[in-house]
C-alpha cells in the first residue's frame, strides 16, 4: 500500500492510502501527486493508478529557456563574493549597492522592476509592486555585456556568511527564500511574492507574511548568514528550526509554526516562544547566523554600561582590581 501526497498550488495534502488517494483524485484531478517511487511530482491525470482507465496525460514540452546563461566563481570564506562572467550581450541582475567591481565593457543600468523582459507597462508596474511589498527597492540594478568579448561583475555579500547558488530548474523554477536573502542573478530571473496564508505563522513566523520567491530557468545567488546546510527532507518529515535560521525552501515544503514548549522553556529557555516546523517532501537552507542574532549581539556588546572585558572570569571584580574602578 502506498503512501500518496498531494499538491494543489501550495497546498499540500497526505499522507493517503490508495482508496483515499483515488477517491480525492476523482474528486479533484486539476493537481500533481507523488509517492515514493516516483522521481518528482507527476500531474495527477497523467497517473493510471489513480485514473483507472484514463490515457496518460503526454508531458508538456520543455520551455525555451529565458534567463542568460552566465558563468560563475564564489571567492572567499567569511565575507564572500561571486565574480560573474558575461558573454557579450548577457546580463545579470542585482540588488542596489551590491556591486564590488567591474570590467568597463560592463554598463550598469537603474530599471524599473526586476528587469524580467516584461513587454508592457502594466507588468512592469507589478513587478516593482511585488519588489516593493517584499521591502525592497522599486528599482533594479542590471549589469550588460556592451563589449566584444567576456566580462566580468562581481557583488559582494553585505555581511559574513555564504552565497548560495542555485540553479532554479533544479528545484522546479521556483524558490521560496526570506526577505533581503536575494543577492543577484541571470536577467530573466522574477523575483516575486510568497505569502504566508496561515495567520499565526505570518505573525510570528520570523519572516512576516510575505517572503520573496524567484522563478525563472536561470541562476540566482542567495546569501545567508554563517555557515548554510541543505536538508532534503523525505515526505511526511518534519525538522524544527529556529525562525530566523530558515533561508530558503522548495514551494512543496510546508512551512509552519510551533510553540517551543512551557512556560519555563518559552521564558527561560533562549530561543524564543515559536519555532518554524518545516514539513517535506523537499529541500530546506538553513542559516547558522541570522542578520538579526548578530545585529542583536552587537548592540547588546554597546550598550551603555557594557564592558569588553566582560568575558573576564573575574567579571565586576576584575573591573576593580585592574584599577578602573567601575
Amino acid at each position: 500500500m502506498a503512501n500518496w501526497y498531494f499538491l494543489y498550488g501550495s497546498n499540500r495534502m497526505g499522507p493517503l492510502d490508495d482508496a483515499a488517494a483515488r477517491a480525492q483524485a476523482a474528486a479533484n484531478p486539476q493537481g500533481f501527486a507523488w509517492r515514493e517511487g516516483l522521481p518528482d511530482w507527476v500531474p495527477i491525470r497523467s497517473l493510471p493508478e489513480l485514473n483507472p482507465g484514463a490515457a496518460p496525460v503526454p508531458p508538456p514540452a520543455p520551455r525555451t529557456a529565458r534567463a542568460d546563461e552566465i558563468d560563475y566563481r564564489i571567492v572567499g570564506q567569511e565575507m564572500q563574493f561571486v565574480e560573474v562572467e558575461l558573454d557579450p550581450g548577457e546580463s545579470a541582475i542585482a540588488e542596489a549597492g551590491a556591486m564590488m567591481y567591474k570590467d568597463p565593457a560592463v554598463v550598469m543600468e537603474t530599471v524599473f522592476g526586476d528587469a524580467s523582459r516584461e513587454s508592457g507597462l502594466m507588468d512592469k508596474l507589478l513587478s516593482a509592486g511585488k519588489r516593493l511589498l517584499t521591502g525592497e527597492s522599486l528599482f533594479i540594478t542590471l549589469f550588460t555585456n556592451k563589449g566584444t568579448g567576456k566580462a566580468r561583475v562581481a557583488f559582494a555579500a553585505p555581511y559574513p556568511g555564504t552565497i548560495l547558488p542555485i540553479n532554479l530548474p533544479d528545484v522546479g523554477g521556483q524558490l521560496v527564500c526570506q526577505k533581503d536573502s536575494f543577492l543577484a542573478a541571470a536577467r530573466g530571473v522574477s523575483i516575486g511574492i510568497f505569502f504566508q496564508r496561515k495567520i499565526l505563522t505570518g505573525l510570528f513566523g520570523g519572516e512576516g507574511f510575505i517572503m520573496e520567491k524567484l522563478e525563472g530557468d536561470g541562476l540566482a545567488f542567495v546569501h545567508a548568514g554563517g555557515t548554510v546546510v541543505e536538508r532534503h527532507l523525505a515526505p511526511g518529515e518534519s525538522l524544527h528550526v529556529d525562525t530566523g535560521c530558515v533561508v530558503a525552501f522548495e514551494p512543496t515544503v510546508d512551512f509552519d509554526i510551533q510553540t517551543v514548549g512551557g512556560v519555563k522553556s518559552m521564558l527561560f529557555g533562549g530561543e524564543g516562544v515559536f519555532f518554524a516546523n518545516l514539513r517535506g517532501p523537499g529541500r530546506v537552507w538553513l542559516q547558522s547566523l541570522p542578520f538579526s542574532r548578530l545585529a542583536g549581539r552587537m548592540l547588546q556588546a554597546t550598550l551603555p554600561g557594557r564592558r569588553r572585558e566582560e568575558g573576564s572570569v573575574l567579571g565586576p571584580l576584575g573591573n576593580i582590581l585592574d584599577g578602573d574602578g567601575y
